[in-house]
């Protein structure tokens, strides 16, 4: 059946922003990523917050930060374990120990995660699963922007000191301008880091470039990790009829999609004559 997912707005790509340990400077991060526009989440391992020179804030002071920004708050361990290193009972306690606590100071359902120093395989997904998280991102760098097949194994599109991130970003910019080269599927750019690394480094030019040459496009939805994550699981839910001619959306989330060349909206909760 040729139909394919849209975003909003019948958007064929998205770009999403993936940043990690909590540390002050992800204070300069936001407000980058505000100014222009950009959206993203956090992953936070709270057992390391205001032990070292990175942190002043308090823990209210940084939540707060995180919440008035409207960025997702996410898992990255209470202790930082690389979990491949570590027993499944191990692992297991330090991922759920960060979600209880991250629900707990949010108010929210957390359910997103990124792998701490990147440690993981089908086994630690498993046991991620299984501690209710349902998108967990690695640091494989794929240099391409397709949705993940995997969302407990999520690659992302690059890290920000990635050489070729500038000419990521051209490519992904002349999708629509040369659609015959692509495929009909949606797109993503999935971008991560640490923002000390931009301190570190003195290159914080590099996300303000970044930022200045992807945001402010009609053709982009951005988004938060599990922004995407949900809306793609609400298309994955929709109902067809065998013919195809019947298509119900059994989400709370409306659902743009390509069929057969026409864009359609099928409503939360509603059933619509596709042709």
């Amino acid at each position: 059946m040729a139909t394919f997912l849209r975003y909003p707005g019948f958007k064929r790509k998205a770009v999403t922003l993936s940043y990690d340990d909590a540390v002050d400077f992800d204070k300069k991060l936001i407000e980058i990523m505000g100014e222009y526009g950009l959206k993203g989440t956090f992953n936070v391992n709270h057992a390391g917050i205001g032990k070292d020179g990175w942190h002043s804030m308090s823990e209210d002071e940084l939540f707060k930060m995180y919440l008035d920004s409207g960025n997702e708050i996410a898992v990255h361990g209470a202790e930082h374990f690389s979990l491949g290193e570590v027993d499944v009972a191990m692992a297991t306690r330090d991922i759920l120990l960060n979600r209880e606590f991250l629900e707990k100071k949010t108010g929210g359902i957390v359910r997103g995660m990124a792998y701490a120093n990147g440690s993981c395989d089908q086994r630690i997904a498993d046991i991620v699963k299984n501690c209710g998280i349902v998108y967990a991102r690695t640091v494989n760098s794929t240099r391409s922007f397709e949705l993940p097949k995997n969302w407990l194994l999520l690659d992302p599109t690059t890290h920000h000191a990635d050489s070729q991130l500038d000419s990521l970003v051209d490519r992904f910019l002349s999708i629509d301008k040369y659609r015959y080269m692509w495929s009909n599927s949606p797109k993503l750019f999935y971008l991560w880091g640490h923002s000390f690394e931009f301190e570190t480094g003195n290159n914080w030019h590099i996300i303000e470039d970044f930022a200045k040459k992807i945001s402010g496009r009609e053709d982009i939805w951005y988004a938060t990790n599990i922004e995407i994550y949900n809306y793609v699981s609400a298309y994955d839910s929709l109902i067809y009829s065998c013919d195809g001619s019947i298509i119900t959306n059994p989400t709370c989330t409306d659902i743009y999609l390509e069929y057969f060349g026409k864009e359609i909206i099928v409503p939360a909760g509603q059933s619509v004559m596709a042709r």
